[in-house]
């Protein structure tokens, strides 16, 4: 349904997107994921049309709708997708009814269809009773609903969301988040929703590409994206909470491990051992395969403790089934599981 090829974007000598090619179904639901000024949002933007790319092209169902290679676009009104704004975009001056209506209005539909989709599409976000409402006498909450029913009123193949869940408070994100994915198994588009939240993509995709300075480090599942990392981005930005990344350095014979002689056998002279926070274990006596950090910050995780330590730049996070005894800013010792999750060149890219 939609497929992205070789998507580049400059601003000046500024790539915001870099060579982006990816290819989702028709249906799913793929989350751009990444850390601000990654370039998911200008991704965004080319999708809707509201940028051109320098290079590649936007395809939605086998119809070729951007192309960079020779500077032209459809325009965002005939592309046949919908796109719901971070500040919602609201008319002040129409009622949610109005609101909407209005681009059913644009598309000249009769007035007696218009006000029937009108009607299914505030009962399907369940705000039917804010019709008469104007958008300074509702809540944020149900704001993002108007906005949602006025861009999925058209019924449009492909829907975009530019982290619409951003202005919400943590309790209304997590009831949104089902809303949004009650609404793409009720409407079947395909929908493209951007985030730097990466547990909202967790939740919601069934495709995720993380992108980091204009580039895409992984496209996939996100069972693909936590069980198999492909690059050290990948393994430290994603999962709750992100991996650990130990520096191993060759050191005459042996090899230091986060700063301490340990025996093992890496793939390399200098890399990075991955060790998932549920390997790791806290250790009461210093030992072989232990790290003296600084305890930092603990804090309960589905009936479990993550531990933070942190020592010389190094930060290692462990989930133990008890909290431990030593208090915030106590030495703590972390033990190291016989082999790591994962081995990373200096590059980042990840090795066997």
């Amino acid at each position: 349904m939609l497929e992205i090829r070789n998507l580049t974007k400059r601003f000046g000598e500024v790539e915001a997107v870099k060579d982006v090619s990816i290819s989702v179904p028709d249906g799913a639901f793929l989350v751009l994921l990444g850390p601000s000024g990654c370039g998911k949002t200008t991704l965004l933007r080319i999708l809707a049309g509201l940028e051109l790319p320098t290079q590649g092209q936007v395809v939605f169902d086998g119809q070729t709708v951007s192309d960079g290679d020779k500077s032209w676009a459809v325009d965002p009104a005939k592309r046949n997708s919908g796109l719901v704004f971070q500040s919602y975009a609201l008319w002040p001056h129409m009622s949610v009814r109005g609101n909407v209506d209005w681009p059913l209005k644009v598309m000249k539909m009769p007035r007696a269809q218009r006000a029937e989709r009108v009607k299914e599409v505030l009962t399907l976000l369940d705000i039917a009773p804010l019709a008469d409402r104007y958008p300074n006498e509702i809540s944020g909450g149900q704001q993002q609903r108007v906005a949602i029913a006025r861009t999925i009123a058209p019924k449009p193949s492909v829907l975009l969301f530019d982290e619409p869940l951003s202005n919400l408070d943590a309790k209304l994100r997590v009831e949104m988040r089902t809303e949004l994915m009650r609404l793409h198994r009720a409407t079947g588009a395909t929908t493209v929703y951007v985030t730097h939240d990466q547990i909202e993509a967790m939740t919601m995709a069934s495709h995720v590409a993380v992108m980091n300075q204009g580039g895409v480090q992984q496209f996939g599942t996100p069972a693909d994206l936590i069980g198999h990392p492909q690059t050290a981005f990948v393994a430290t930005f994603v999962g709750t909470p992100p991996n650990n990344m130990i520096p191993v350095v060759k050191n005459g014979t042996g090899y230091r491990v986060g700063g301490r002689h340990m025996s093992l056998t890496p793939p390399a002279d200098e890399c990075f051992a991955m060790y998932r926070a549920e390997s790791m274990t806290l250790s009461e006596a210093e030992g072989d395969t232990t790290l003296p950090m600084e305890m930092v910050e603990t804090s309960a995780i589905a009936g479990r403790t993550m531990v933070t330590g942190l020592r010389d730049g190094l930060r290692l996070t462990a989930i133990v089934d008890r909290p431990p005894v030593e208090r915030i800013g106590d030495t703590i010792q972390f033990r190291l599981p016989p082999e790591p999750d994962g081995w990373f060149g200096c590059d980042g890219g990840r090795i066997g």
